[in-house]
């Protein structure tokens, strides 16, 4: 009943009325945008990644329907001086591969866009009239999965009536840099098309013609200038982004849920860095590459990777454990937050938790990937990480720590929720793990109990009434509400759930980007948003959780700024960075399905139902499975389920349970 109230006070609020969609559903993971629709001008800016390169893509079109790029290139093995978390060559260029082609001695006509696609590629579509004949030209652009390049396959179509000539100019252009300035320099950037010499062909009505171009770079006089297989790597691209999508799927009676769902798994897996000290997962946003945190990838994405059953992504998450491994100190000094650099330097000179970040990111992965070589390699890093939080519980018996991952760009105090509400939970899931290893049954024993106490502690000391809303402060002295205060809710701590629901959906927080960061301000973090959401559901309020996430999908899916989740506002400019997409998808996995791994083998299932629904699935799960397992659940009555478990076909389990209650799962 009060869930239900609570649903109706809130969706009484004043609601941002938002016009119709600028983007449209185009498959299972795609989006476009009918460029004939008006609303111009338009641009946006969207970040795709490789092993090697990535790029972001600043696209625009103009008032008369013609299109414009600007590709933002980075290439993270080539350093640039000083040598710091930023020093990755990061070139521009807007060369256009198709000035310079003539139709019957015409300059091709620059056209009218008639659509863009977003599905792991960027595809652009224009009609062109040129010497009374029409044309239909098309742009595909994608980042090489392995190669230091980035790729565009250009078609042009005759859709007239009458046979033409077009002649297509061999383009070749080189900058190089200086050595000064340049670790390993001088580096090379080459823009050229695929053509050694001027195309000339005849296209009669509905013939193609067809040409590939390259942006590539490389150390001069170290490395040689690549020669690329088009063809190989697109189907390269195309054959990562179906692996992708088609490992954990989900799907819901909501198609802008769906297919965010699937996109936000492009966007999490792709960005992933081959570096000395071997695969990294990175941010990315034109500023973090080989390099990686405590925050976006041992507390945000590594968990999410045995999901997604991605090798090289699991092989990245190793990559972080033994990195930071080889960081624990007999002085339980604080650990950096970040390893930078490709892995050859470490930055951070404060304590923001991050010790936390990496018990509970590490803890929960193990379970997880459900390998016990895995597990016995990392615990040494998740012991010592958990010894270290107990060693700075303070007075209240809360963990103290200099400032949060925002690092004093909002204040935290010197003891904040974020970092206790995680260490609550590395030490649940560090019980399941010493369990699994066979530890000495007093390591489990004496986790749990300190969990207990700290989540007494954690009431005790955070749990305040902010701005009128019973809920927690994000530290002592403050009486702002803050968007962080729904993380107990993602770590079972539901014991202020009520209050704390209708304080992240309230005016002083809530707008059509998600929660602010402080209420009074303009700032937003997607993150905090991710995780109110996903605490929302957990906790019990999946109508109300599911009204405001079919909101704020809808914006970063459809809206003006597409098709991922974004960092921040205004710092940043709402970059792409990679891994608050798996935050996005653990909203589902771990907030809807509410699946808890307790074992190598074993995990708890604790389902919620929106009344709008009657089911949702999720196939080719890869974690605590040694083959991948689909989930349905459906909804028999008001309050009854059916959770069907299985495996290559084969029926695991079929249990009837209440929405909210918890299964116990060993397969």
């Amino acid at each position: 009943m009060k869930r239900n109230l609570l649903l109706a006070a809130l969706t009484c609020l004043p609601m941002w009325i938002t016009a119709t969609p600028r983007w449209s559903i185009a498959g299972h993971h795609a989006v476009e945008w009918d460029g004939q629709q008006g609303g111009l001008p338009h641009g946006d800016h969207v970040e795709m990644s490789g092993r090697k390169a990535a790029v972001v893509y600043y696209w625009n079109v103009d008032r008369d329907g013609q299109f414009s790029l600007d590709r933002h290139l980075v290439f993270p093995l080539l350093r640039t001086l000083p040598d710091n978390t930023h020093a990755s060559w990061m070139p521009h260029t807007d060369v256009d591969f198709l000035d310079g082609i003539t139709i019957n001695g015409w300059s091709l006509d620059k056209g009218k866009v008639e659509r863009v696609r977003l599905d792991g590629h960027l595809t652009v579509t224009s009609a062109a009239q040129t010497d009374g004949c029409t044309f239909k030209v098309t742009r595909i652009l994608w980042p090489s999965p392995t190669r230091q390049a980035v790729c565009e396959r250009y078609v042009i179509q005759n859709t007239g009536d009458k046979e033409k000539n077009v002649r297509v100019p061999a383009v070749r252009l080189e900058r190089v840099t200086n050595g000064k300035n340049y670790l390993d320099g001088p580096y090379c950037l080459v823009a050229k098309t695929s053509l050694q010499e001027e195309l000339d062909a005849t296209l009669r009505p509905g013939e193609c013609l067809v040409f590939h171009a390259s942006i590539e770079a490389y150390k001069k006089g170290k490395e040689q200038e690549l020669s690329l297989d088009f063809d190989r790597e697109e189907a390269s691209r195309t054959q990562l982004v179906q692996t992708l999508t088609a490992n954990l799927d989900f799907s819901c009676p909501n198609d802008t849920l769906n297919t965010l769902f699937a996109m936000a798994k492009i966007r999490g897996a792709e960005s992933i860095t081959d570096t000395p000290v071997g695969p990294m997962q990175c941010p990315g946003g034109e500023t973090f590459y080989g390099a990686m945190w405590c925050n976006d990838q041992a507390e945000y994405i590594n968990p999410f990777f045995p999901f997604l059953g991605y090798a090289l992504g699991n092989e990245s998450a190793m990559t972080t454990w033994r990195c930071y491994k080889r960081l624990t100190n007999p002085d339980y000094k604080f650990m950096p937050w970040s390893i930078i650099c490709n892995g050859s330097d470490t930055y951070g000179h404060f304590d923001r938790g991050d010790q936390a970040m990496l018990a509970y990111g590490a803890s929960r992965y193990c379970l997880e990937r459900g390998d016990r070589q895995v597990a016995q390699e990392v615990w040494p890093l998740i012991e010592w990480c958990l010894e270290y939080c107990h060693r700075k519980l303070n007075e209240h018996g809360v963990v103290a720590s200099d400032a949060d991952e925002l690092e004093y760009r909002l204040p935290a105090g010197k003891a904040n929720l974020c970092t206790s509400s995680l260490y609550y939970d590395a030490l649940e899931s560090g019980a399941y793990l010493a369990e699994a290893l066979g530890k000495p049954s007093t390591v489990a024993s004496t986790y749990r109990r300190q969990a207990a106490e700290l989540r007494q502690n954690i009431d005790r000391f955070f749990h305040h009434e902010v701005e009128g809303y019973d809920t927690y402060r994000y530290y002592e002295g403050n009486d702002k509400l803050r968007s962080w205060i729904g993380i107990p809710l993602t770590m079972g701590i539901y014991d202020r759930a009520e209050g704390t629901v209708k304080a992240m959906f309230s005016p002083q927080l809530w707008t059509e980007n998600g929660m602010l960061s402080v209420s009074g301000d303009k700032i937003f973090w997607d993150r905090t948003t991710l995780y109110g959401l996903r605490g929302t559901l957990a906790a019990g309020y999946p109508d109300l959780g599911l009204e405001f996430l079919q909101r704020f999908s809808a914006k970063r899916l459809l809206g003006e700024h597409v098709p991922y989740m974004v960092e921040a506002w205004p710092e940043g400019g709402q970059r792409h960075l990679s891994t608050e997409n798996a935050l996005y998808c653990r909203i589902f996995t771990e907030g809807l399905l509410g699946f808890r791994a307790t074992g190598f083998r074993s995990f708890n299932l604790t389902p919620q139902m929106p009344k709008a629904w009657s089911h949702y699935s999720f196939s080719n799960i890869h974690a605590c499975t040694s083959l991948p397992m689909d989930i349905e659940v459906s909804r028999l009555s008001a309050n009854k389920l059916q959770v069907k478990v299985s495996r290559a076909g084969k029926l695991l389990r079929k249990m009837t349970v209440k929405a909210g209650q918890t299964v116990k799962v060993k397969c």
